[in-house]
C-alpha cells in the first residue's frame, strides 16, 4: 500500500503498456507526459515501476491465454508494463476536501446513547459484537482550512480514510489535461479519455492487502480492512450475519454501501411477506381435498364425465372434463379463498416498505454526511468539455470552482433550454421505437405459441397431445428469456449513447436519465409476455360456432385445460430463475474462473522469480467492476420487486423465492466486491436515486394488476356470486355445472369440427360443454351463454361482470386509502435524527462564529505558520497566497 520509501501511501494506480510495434505509441507517450506533468503540477506525487510484459501482461490477460496457440510469437523485450503510483499529500487532500465540501468530524456525537432501544441491546446470533471494531461517531461540518483547528484531526495521515483519499485524488485525475489545443473549451482532459484512447490500460485504487489470513479473526484480529470485510460479510459462512454497513462505507464509499443497505432492508422485509405467502400455499394444500370444484372435475360419474368441445380446429378431438383433474388441483394451491387477503396484504406491505425505507434513508443520509450531496455535486467533466455556451451560475452567482481550477474559463458551461428540449425529444423517439421492437418480439413469441401448439395437437401420440399446452409454454418461455437477454444488451448500448447525447450536467442527472430509459425498456421486455398471459390470452377467442380468427383464418390462442394460471406461473419461474442464474454466472462464476487462471500465473511468477508480487500487480490482474457500476444490481432487484408485487395474486410463493435468492445475492455481491473485482472508486451518493420513484410506480401498478387478476382471472368473484345469489344452501354444490354452457355441435363452423365424428369413447356426439371455469381451456374467456342458438349472454354473466368491476373499484380504493393513511401517520425522518441534525447545525454554527471571533480579536495566527495562514492586517488575518491562482 506504500511507495518504495514505505511512508507515502499509494492512493491511485495508473497502468500502461509500452508496445514499440504500435504506430500510435509516440502519440500515447505525449498524452501520458502531459497528463502526468499536470498531476505533478497540481501537487500529486508519482512513482513509476516497470515489469516485463511477458511475465505479467501476456500471462494475465485471458485473450492471450486462449489465443496463444494461434498468435504469432512476440518479442518480449518490445513490451513492458508500467505502474504509475499516485500519492496525494496532505495539502492537496485538504484543498480538494474544502472544494468538494467534504464533511469531516468537529465533535463527538453526545446524543447517540439517548436513543438506543432495548431491542438493540439484546444479544443475537446475527450480530458481530466483539468482532467488529467500533467506529467513532462524530458531528461533522464541511471541511475548511481556515478553521482547521476546529476539526478532530489527530494523525494527518489517518484523518482522511483510504476511500476518501482515492476519491479526492480522482477529482484531479478526472480533470487533468492531456492535450492543450490553446482553446480551454476544447482541451482534452480526464482519466476517462486516457483510458478510451489506450494511453492507459487501467486506473484503480488499491485493495488493502490480502482478504485471507492464516490466523483467526478472533485471536489476532483483522490483517486489514479487506480481511475484516471478508470474514464478517463476504465469507459464505457469514450468510446469516448482519451486514457491517459502516465498515462497508469506509472501504467502498457511500454509493456502494447505500446499495447494500437498501438490498438488506428489502430482504429483511421480504421475511414476513414470504412467510405469509407460504402460509397461503399451505392453506391451499390443506383445503385442496375439500375443494368442491376440483372434486367435481375429478369425479367419474358427475361433471368430470362431461364431453368438452375441441381445443383447436380439425386436429383436436372431444375430451372428458376429468382429464384436467391433476391440473385443477395444482391450480387450487395458488388460487384459493385466501389469495384476496394476500394480495391486499402485499399492497399494504409495499407501502410500509416505502415509508420505512424513507426513514432508514434519512438516517443513513445523516450518519454518512450525504444529505446535501446532490445540491453540492460537481459538474461532469464530459459536460464541461462538450457544452460551448457559458454562463454564470444562476444559483450561487459565482463562477464554477472546478472550471477556474482546470479549464481557466471565467464562466461555467450551461446548456440552453431549447437545446435540452430538442435532445430529450430526439432521444424519446428512439426509446419509443425500441419499445415497439420489444412488442414485436412478444408478438413473435405469440405466433410461435400458436404454430407449435397446432403442430403438437396434430401428433398422433396421445401423451404429446395431452401436454401440448405445457410443452408450448415452457419452450416459449425459454425463447422469451433469450430474447430478453439479447435485446437488453442491445438496448443498453443504445441507452448509453442517447443519455450521452442528452448532455446532463451532473453524474446523478446522467444516471437518473439512463436508469429511466433502461427501466422502461426492461419493464416492457420482462413483463409484456406476462401481461399477455394474465390479461389477454384467450379473451379474444369468441365462442364455438363463432370463433374470432386472424388473417390466416386461425383461431386465437387459448389457455391450456389447466388454465392460464399454471402457464403464468411457468413463465414467472423461468424468467425469474433463469435471468438471476444468468446474472449470477456472469457476475460471479465467470470472474472467479478467470481470476483463478490469473492467480495461478501469479504463483508461477513468484516461484520463478523468488519474489513477492506487489499489490498493484495483483489488483491489475483482477476483473473490473462494470462501467455502469451498480446499475445492473439495482435493475435485477427492481425487476424482481415487480415479479413479487405485480403478479403476487397468481403466485403467492414469489416473495419466498425472492427472499431465498436475495440472501444468496447479498453474499455473492459481497464476495465479488471483496475478492473478485478491483477495488472500485469510493463514489458518493445521497440515496438510491430514481429507483425509489420507480419502486413506488411499480407498487401502484401492482395494486390495479392484482385487483384485475382476482376479479377476472381468479374464480373468487364467480364463486362468491354463485354462493350468495344462486345457491340454495349458500355453498358451492353445483357450481361447476353452473359455470358450463351447452353447445350443439351442428352449429360448429366447418373448419372447427374434429376430423373424426365417431370416436369409440364418445360415440356420436351431438352436444358438448363449453368449459368456462378457470381450470380449463377457456379460463380467461369466461362467458355465460344460453344453451340454444344464438347463444346470447345470460343474466348471470352481467351479474358477475358488475360484481367484478365493483370489486376492482373497492379493492383499489381500500388499498390506496390505507396506504395514504400509513404514509400520513409515519414521519419520513425519525425524531432522533431530527434532533441530531439540529445539534450538528448548532455546533457547526458555533464553530464558525468562534473562528470568526478569533480572527477578529487576534493579531497573531493561532498555531499556524505565516506561510500557511498568513500575516495580519488591522487585526484581521490574511493568507499569503498567489492572487493570480484562479481558485481565488
Amino acid at each position: 500500500m506504500f511507495m518504495d520509501d514505505g511512508v507515502r501511501r499509494v492512493d491511485y494506480v495508473l497502468v500502461y503498456v509500452v508496445d514499440t510495434d504500435e504506430a500510435d505509441e509516440r502519440q500515447k507517450e505525449m498524452w501520458r507526459k502531459n497528463f502526468q506533468g499536470y498531476l505533478e503540477k497540481e501537487g500529486l506525487q508519482l512513482e513509476i515501476s516497470a515489469k516485463e510484459s511477458s511475465n505479467i501482461l501476456d500471462k494475465i490477460k485471458v485473450r492471450n491465454i486462449f489465443a496463444k496457440c494461434c498468435a504469432k510469437p512476440q518479442r518480449k523485450q518490445d513490451k513492458k508494463t508500467y505502474y504509475v503510483k499516485v500519492h496525494a499529500p496532505w495539502d492537496v487532500l485538504a484543498k480538494y476536501a474544502e472544494i468538494t465540501n467534504m464533511k469531516m468530524p468537529i465533535a463527538d456525537n453526545d446524543m447517540v446513547a439517548k436513543f438506543e432501544t432495548c431491542w438493540s441491546k439484546c444479544p443475537t446470533p446475527f450480530d458481530h459484537k466483539g468482532v467488529l471494531p467500533e467506529i467513532p461517531d462524530y458531528f461533522t461540518a464541511p471541511f475548511s482550512r481556515a478553521r482547521i483547528d476546529k476539526f478532530i484531526i489527530g494523525d494527518k495521515d489517518k484523518f482522511f480514510s483510504p476511500a476518501q483519499r482515492s476519491l479526492l485524488t480522482y477529482q484531479i485525475l478526472s480533470r487533468a489535461i492531456l492535450e492543450d489545443v490553446g482553446d480551454p473549451a476544447k482541451n482534452k482532459f480526464g482519466i476517462k479519455n486516457m483510458l478510451n484512447n489506450g494511453a492507459y490500460d487501467a486506473a484503480f485504487p488499491l485493495h488493502e492487502g490480502e482478504y485471507t489470513s492464516q490466523h483467526s479473526l478472533l485471536t489476532r484480529g483483522a490483517e486489514n480492512q479487506r480481511h475484516l470485510l471478508y470474514e464478517t460479510w463476504a465469507k459464505p459462512g457469514a450468510w446469516y450475519k448482519f451486514q457491517p454497513l459502516d465498515h462497508i462505507r469506509l472501504y467502498f464509499g457511500e454509493k456502494i454501501s447505500i446499495y447494500f443497505t437498501w438490498l438488506g432492508y428489502y430482504t429483511g422485509l421480504l421475511i414476513p411477506a414470504g412467510l405469509v405467502g407460504l402460509a397461503i400455499f399451505i392453506y391451499g394444500c390443506a383445503r385442496m381435498p375439500f375443494n368442491e370444484a376440483s372434486n367435481d372435475i375429478c369425479s367419474d360419474s358427475g361433471p368430470g364425465n362431461f364431453t368438452m368441445c375441441p381445443l383447436c380446429d380439425g386436429r383436436c378431438e372431444y375430451w372428458r372434463l376429468k382429464t384436467s383433474c391433476i391440473y385443477s388441483r395444482v391450480t387450487y394451491l395458488f388460487d384459493n379463498e385466501a389469495t384476496v387477503a394476500f394480495a391486499a396484504f402485499m399492497a399494504l406491505w409495499s407501502t410500509v416498505f416505502h415509508e420505512m425505507w424513507k426513514r432508514r434513508a434519512a438516517e443513513i443520509e445523516y450518519d454518512w454526511d450525504v444529505a446535501d450531496f446532490e445540491e453540492e455535486e460537481t459538474i461532469r467533466p464530459e459536460y464541461e468539455a462538450s457544452v460551448r455556451r457559458r454562463k454564470v451560475n444562476p444559483v450561487t452567482k459565482v463562477n464554477n470552482v472546478f472550471k477556474k481550477l482546470f479549464i481557466f474559463q471565467a464562466e461555467e458551461p450551461r446548456l440552453s433550454f431549447s437545446s435540452r428540449v430538442v435532445r430529450i425529444f430526439s432521444s424519446l423517439w428512439v426509446v419509443l421505437f425500441m419499445l415497439c421492437i420489444v412488442l414485436a418480439a412478444v408478438f413473435g413469441v405469440i405466433v410461435y405459441r400458436m404454430t407449435v401448439s397446432a403442430i403438437l395437437y396434430a401428433v398422433d401420440q396421445h401423451t404429446i397431445k395431452q401436454r401440448a399446452g405445457i410443452i408450448t409454454s415452457i419452450t416459449a418461455s425459454l425463447i422469451n428469456l433469450i430474447i430478453i437477454i439479447l435485446l437488453g444488451k442491445v438496448y443498453q448500448f443504445i441507452a448509453q449513447v442517447l443519455t450521452n447525447f442528452e448532455t446532463h450536467r451532473t453524474l446523478t442527472e446522467w444516471e437518473d436519465s439512463f436508469t429511466l430509459k433502461m427501466f422502461l425498456f426492461q419493464f416492457v421486455n420482462h413483463f409484456a409476455s406476462l401481461f399477455y398471459i394474465a390479461f389477454f390470452k384467450g379473451r379474444l377467442v369468441g365462442r364455438p360456432g363463432q370463433y374470432n380468427r386472424d388473417i390466416n383464418n386461425s383461431r386465437q390462442e387459448e389457455c391450456d385445460p389447466s388454465g392460464c394460471f399454471i402457464e403464468l406461473c411457468i413463465q414467472l419461474a423461468i424468467i425469474m430463475v433463469g435471468k438471476q442464474a444468468f446474472n449470477n454466472f456472469k457476475e460471479v462464476i465467470f470472474p472467479k474462473v478467470m481470476n483463478w487462471i490469473k492467480s495461478r500465473k501469479m504463483k508461477e511468477i513468484e516461484k520463478k522469480k523468488h519474489e513477492k508480487v506487489s499489490q498493484w500487480e495483483k489488483d491489475y490482474a483482477m476483473d473490473t467492476m462494470p462501467d455502469l457500476g451498480l446499475f445492473d444490481e439495482y435493475l435485477e432487484m427492481v425487476i424482481q420487486y415487480g415479479f413479487v408485487t405485480i403478479f403476487v395474486a397468481a403466485f403467492p410463493l414469489a416473495p419466498l423465492f425472492a427472499l431465498i435468492n436475495n440472501v444468496v445475492e447479498i453474499r455473492l455481491d459481497a464476495y465479488k466486491f471483496v475478492t473478485q473485482w478491483r477495488r472500485p472508486l469510493a463514489m458518493r451518493a445521497q440515496d438510491i436515486g430514481i429507483w425509489f420513484g420507480i419502486l413506488q410506480g411499480i407498487s401502484k401498478v401492482a395494486v390495479l394488476s392484482n385487483a384485475v387478476i382476482i376479479a377476472f382471472t381468479s374464480e373468487f368473484v364467480p364463486k362468491l356470486v354463485y354462493q350468495y345469489v344462486y345457491s340454495r344452501n349458500q355453498n358451492l354444490d353445483g357450481y361447476l355445472t353452473f359455470s358450463l354452457s351447452t353447445f350443439n355441435v351442428s352449429d360448429f363452423e366447418k373448419e372447427s369440427l374434429p376430423n373424426s365424428y365417431d370416436v369409440k369413447e364418445f360415440g356420436n356426439v351431438t352436444h358438448c360443454r363449453l368449459c368456462f371455469c378457470r381450470f380449463f381451456s377457456n379460463v380467461r374467456y369466461r362467458d355465460y351463454r344460453s344453451s340454444d342458438s344464438p347463444y346470447d349472454l345470460t343474466l348471470q354473466y352481467w351479474h358477475i361482470l358488475s360484481i367484478r368491476l365493483a370489486f376492482i373499484l373497492i379493492f383499489v380504493l381500500f388499498v390506496w386509502i390505507l396506504s395514504w393513511l400509513i404514509g400520513y401517520m409515519v414521519p419520513d425522518i425519525p425524531r432522533a435524527v431530527k434532533l441530531q441534525i439540529l445539534r450538528e447545525k448548532y455546533l457547526a454554527r458555533e464553530s464558525i462564529l468562534e473562528s470568526n471571533s478569533m480572527n477578529k480579536n487576534t493579531s497573531i495566527p493561532s498555531r499556524h505558520s505565516d506561510n500557511e495562514n498568513g500575516t495580519t492586517k488591522n487585526g484581521v488575518r490574511e493568507r499569503n497566497i498567489d492572487k493570480s491562482h484562479p481558485l481565488y
